[in-house]
């Protein structure tokens, strides 16, 4: 008698190859029999006649690090079939956390990754995953090293160039994070203190990476008007490094560079055929979501989210940065510029004296208060709300996105931020892909997608037992109907759950069964174990 016998199923492996009707026996969390079970009985019994059960999806890109903490089951994500996430991104993250720079740096994430109710008591990689543990998740979790949070531990929030005495001090920090197991670097190269890096000091800690034999997962310079040439010195680094480079939420961004598409593609191709190890993730929608305070240029971060306050009260200063707002700089994306106020909505702030202004375009907050100065408005709120604004820019091309699923290398991110009216990616981004883009669209067919979302991410970040369904892995499981899985969340109504996806299995545990969701302590908070040869590397 198995724990848990699923039958009839339409099974889709993860790897890419045709699918097959056959049933699957799970015991102690773990698949033990794949095959035509017809003499084989279970405790729980699951008729999955007419649907697709695959592998459990894994979110390459995820702001759930402080909400996971304040809720076990984050249901915007586990209705959707993801059963990982990838914790850590964008290079400011939960950990490493100094005491010294915990309130600074709790105003600078609230808006991404929120403000819940939590006790902010840990500092290392290794604390902040006790702490995971502690609330008992009901899916996995895994976490990758932020860049920003390294440098603000060896030199705190300066805009400055690292010495070489802090850089090596930073590769220090960077191999503790990797031996508290986290599973490889996130950086953001438009977030502060990330911006704010030489590429001199990049290099050096990817030099690690190429050690340990783990990702660079990179929000990149430029995702528009120098996309090119931050791809180009991205590669020529990696190359240098010899160290596996991901790309975050791939897109090109901005009417005027939406040609360059093919050319973006055409260059992660030749670096994958020089043998450079390529990937990345992408959402499926037409806009982007961020902190507010991100369409600032980024001398205005400098010394952290206090000191940006301290500028925006100074009118020459907020001059200064609305003029580069509108213009751009070298080396610098404008969002603003390229989404224009009008396409730039609120999602959330923490007030109550601006909650009138979630779900609206700059623009119309202007209309509310008889003003078009809209630069100016953005700058209020991001003072008035102490940079705890979050927002949704629309920048991409509907022709790109599917042109980028399309591509091998790829994997998915929703990129969720949570607060107030979020982004539609946060609760639609797997369904969206497999009702829209396979089933209507016939972008790719269901084996090759199903392979992008599973066993394609867990060989980037590591797994090596899960992500395929192979008899002696984890049970990981969806089970959903592919001729009527779709997204519902809009953004003008993005609180809104899919339809199709009828079960979510964790570890062999059902924490998704139709309309009804359990809070069960089946997830695990993942370590990566590097071998000894990695510390001789080091010491010798």
């Amino acid at each position: 008698m198995h724990e848990l016998l699923i039958k009839n199923g339409r099974i889709i492996d993860g790897t890419g190859s045709p699918w097959f009707y056959g049933d699957i026996a799970v015991d102690k969390g773990r698949i033990t029999k794949i095959g035509k079970l017809t003499e084989d009985r279970g405790t729980t019994e699951l008729d999955a006649h007419h649907q697709v059960v695959c592998p459990g999806f894994i979110d390459m890109h995820v702001h759930t690090d402080l909400f996971i903490l304040a809720d076990p089951l984050v249901e915007a994500k586990v209705r959707q079939g993801i059963t990982t996430e990838l914790l850590g991104q964008d290079g400011i993250a939960a950990a490493p956390l100094p005491d010294a720079y915990k309130e600074d740096w709790r105003g600078n994430l609230s808006g991404l990754d929120g403000n819940p109710d939590i006790s902010w008591d840990w500092n290392t990689i290794d604390d902040y995953l006790k702490k995971i543990e502690a609330v008992h998740p009901s899916y996995n979790l895994a976490v990758l090293a932020p860049h920003g949070n390294i440098r603000m531990e060896v030199m705190g929030l300066e805009d400055r160039p690292a010495t070489d005495e802090e850089i090596a001090q930073m590769q220090k920090v960077l191999r503790r994070c990797l031996d508290e197991g986290a599973v490889g670097m996130s950086t953001g190269l438009i977030y502060p203190p990330c911006c704010f890096a030489e590429m001199k000091e990049l290099e050096a800690l990817c030099m690690v990476l190429g050690e340990y034999g783990v990702p660079l997962v990179i929000h990149q310079r430029s995702e528009g008007d120098e996309i090119l040439e931050s791809m180009d010195e991205l590669i020529d680094m990696m190359k240098r490094c010899n160290a596996h480079l991901h790309f975050s939420h791939l897109k090109n961004c901005g009417q005027f560079n939406w040609y360059k598409t093919p050319e973006v593609l055409a260059k992660i191709d030749k670096a994958r055929a020089d043998g450079l190890e390529v990937t990345f993730d992408q959402y499926p929608y037409p806009a982007g979501s961020t902190m507010l305070s991100a369409t600032l240029p980024p001398w205005a971060h400098d010394g952290g989210t206090e000191m940006m306050l301290k500028r925006l009260e100074d009118p020459e200063l907020s001059r200064r940065m609305i003029h580069e707002m509108e213009t751009a700089l070298k080396g610098w994306d404008s969002i603003s510029k390229w989404a224009g106020w009008n396409g730039i909505i609120v999602t959330s702030v923490e007030s109550e004296k601006n909650q009138n202004c979630v779900g609206k375009t700059i623009v119309e907050i202007g209309k509310m208060n008889g003003r078009t100065d809209y630069a100016q408005i953005a700058l209020d709120l991001i003072y008035e709300e102490k940079n705890a604004v979050g927002m949704i820019d629309f920048v991409i091309n509907e022709d790109d996105i599917k042109m980028i699923v399309k591509h091998p290398a790829g994997t998915l991110g929703t990129d969720g931020l949570l607060g107030g009216e979020p982004h539609p990616r946060a609760y639609g981004s797997f369904p969206r892909v497999l009702g829209r883009f396979v089933r209507d669209e016939k972008v790719l067919p269901l084996e090759q997608m199903i392979r992008r979302f599973t066993s394609q991410p867990a060989r980037i970040i590591g797994f090596q037992d899960r992500g395929v369904l192979r008899e002696g892995l984890a049970a990981d499981i969806v089970i959903f109907d592919p001729d009527t899985i779709i997204d519902q969340a809009t953004f003008e109504n993005p609180r809104q759950f899919n339809i199709g996806i009828d079960k979510v299995i964790v570890n062999g545990e059902i924490i998704i069964d139709e309309e009804k969701a359990y809070r069960k302590p089946c997830g695990t908070v993942f370590r990566r174990n590097y071998s000894r040869s990695v510390h001789v590397r080091e010491e010798g």
